[in-house]
């Protein structure tokens, strides 16, 4: 791995900004391999050395990762919010430089996504990729037989130009509730989708992104760690 400076790999696997971590040094808070280190412009390979900041030793998450969250209700999937708590609050510290691919409203649920490696996010994120994510959708009102062929034949929402890319419903049991599968992430689209067919939606939740379906053990405000080539199995089927 390239020699890095010491204070962009402390900013950047830490809480603390560039200038922060100069004052620390300045300090005498931080130690390379057990030396006190002042000059935070030395260059070092983060894969060799171990870092402490006012003896807490520093977690260097070096290969790039994928997280699969179970997302609770009332937390954003932003890295800072001043009203709302975050989904980040919900992991650990050495986690806080991750970013969601793409973003659940706060009152959806269900199968999120976080990653430090920018080309696996845009990979999912890009318009031209397509990749399927399924909701599980619970209706205010039944669902009404047009409903599959409208999805089908894309529906255009309020304020936009083009219609929606062809979907697919399935029905379950219970004629309030529907999966509904989008190739597309428009702003707010499946509750949009449902509100230009006279419907509302309830309650939404995220099951699916690709073949990947959220594990049914793995309970809301858990999550748990894969590599990127496992994600990309996962998600790609």
């Amino acid at each position: 791995m390239k020699l890095l400076r010491l204070d962009k790999i402390i900013s950047d696997y830490s809480h603390y900004s560039r200038s922060q971590v100069s004052t620390l040094a300045r300090n005498g808070l931080i130690c390379v391999n057990g030396e006190v280190v002042k000059q935070v412009s030395q260059k070092f390979d983060p894969t060799q050395i171990e870092i402490t900041i006012d003896n807490e030793p520093l977690e260097i998450e070096v290969e790039p990762s994928v997280i699969v969250l179970h997302k609770p209700e009332g937390f954003v999937c932003a890295n800072e919010d001043g009203v709302h708590r975050t989904v980040f609050t919900l992991l650990p510290e050495k986690f806080r430089k991750f970013h969601c691919i793409g973003r659940l409203d706060v009152d959806t649920t269900g199968l999120l996504l976080l990653t430090n490696d920018g080309q696996f996010s845009h990979k999912l994120t890009s318009p031209k990729s397509h990749v399927p994510k399924t909701y599980f959708v619970t209706l205010a009102d039944p669902v009404e037989d047009n409903y599959a062929h409208e999805i089908t034949q894309g529906i255009l929402l309020k304020s936009e130009k083009d219609p929606t890319l062809p979907a697919k419903l399935e029905l379950t049991d219970d004629p309030y509730q529907v999966y509904l599968t989008i190739t597309e992430g428009r702003y707010h689209q499946v509750k949009r989708m449902f509100a230009a067919l006279g419907n509302k939606v309830e309650n939404l939740h995220r099951s699916a992104i690709g073949s990947y379906t959220l594990p049914e053990d793995l309970d809301e405000g858990e999550w748990i760690v894969l590599t990127v080539a496992q994600a990309e199995k996962l998600i790609r089927g």
